[in-house]
C-alpha cells in the first residue's frame, strides 16, 4: 500500500499539530518538507492555495490541518485525544479565530494597514488569560493527559510566545507559561521537530512515523 505523502514546513504552527496528529495515531507517512519561498510544483498542482500542511491519501487531497489531525484520529487514537467535553471545540475555535487574527497581526504587523501591535497582542493576551487560572490547577486543559483542545491550540501558543520571549516570560500567568514548557519539553513536541533537507523530486524518501 502506497504511503499517503505529507508536504510539511517544520516551523509552521498549522504543519506542526498535523505532525502531532498522525505521531500520536502510529501512522506513517512519507514526509516532504517544503521551503515556503521555494514551494515545489508538485504541491502546487495538489493544493493550489499551496499552504502548508498538505495530505495526498491515494485520489484524495487532505490541505486543511484540523482535517489532517481528524483524519489521523479517526483511523487510530491511543492517547484519547478526541475524547474530550463540547468545551474543547470552543476553545479551539477561539484559537483559530480571534488568536490567530491577533497573532497575525502581531507577529506580521508589515502585511496589514494601520495595525497596532500592542492592541493585537493584547487581544491575544486576553484569550490566554482567560484560561490561566485553569492551567494553575490542572496540567492540561481537562485534566491530568492531553487532549486535542491541547494539541490544537498550543503550537499558536508557542509561536505567540517566541514573538517576542522576553515579554512573554515577564508576563504573571503561570498556568499558560507551565502548559507550554511541558509541551515544549514533551516526546510528542521532540518527536515532531525533527529537522529534515528540503524536499526534491529527487531525493531520497523520507519516512514520518
Amino acid at each position: 500500500m502506497t504511503r499517503p505523502i505529507l508536504y510539511s514546513f517544520r516551523r509552521c504552527p498549522y504543519a506542526m499539530r498535523a505532525r502531532l496528529a498522525i505521531a500520536s495515531a502510529g501512522l506513517e507517512v512519507e514526509l516532504r518538507e517544503v521551503v515556503l519561498r521555494d514551494k515545489p510544483a508538485q504541491l502546487i498542482a495538489a493544493s493550489p492555495k499551496a499552504t502548508v500542511p498538505v495530505l495526498i491519501v491515494g485520489e484524495t487531497v487532505i490541505d486543511e490541518s484540523r482535517d489532517i489531525m481528524d483524519w489521523a484520529l479517526a483511523h487510530n487514537d491511543p492517547d484519547g485525544w478526541r475524547d474530550m467535553p463540547p468545551a474543547g471545540e470552543a476553545w479551539i475555535s477561539q484559537i483559530e479565530g480571534p488568536f490567530k487574527t491577533a497573532l497575525d497581526r502581531y507577529k506580521y504587523a508589515t502585511r496589514y494597514e494601520n495595525v497596532d501591535v500592542n492592541v493585537e497582542r493584547a487581544k491575544a493576551a486576553q484569550i490566554l488569560w482567560s484560561i490561566n487560572q485553569h492551567l494553575t490547577e490542572t496540567p492540561w486543559i481537562f485534566g491530568s493527559s492531553p487532549t486535542l483542545a491541547d494539541m490544537a491550540t498550543i503550537t499558536f501558543v508557542r509561536q505567540f510566545a517566541n514573538t517576542d520571549r522576553a515579554w512573554f516570560d515577564a508576563q504573571e500567568w503561570d498556568g499558560v507559561k507551565n502548559w507550554l514548557t511541558r509541551f515544549i519539553n514533551s516526546d510528542q513536541f521532540n518527536t515532531i521537530m525533527a529537522k529534515y533537507k528540503k524536499w526534491r523530486p529527487e531525493s531520497d524518501i523520507v519516512i514520518f512515523a
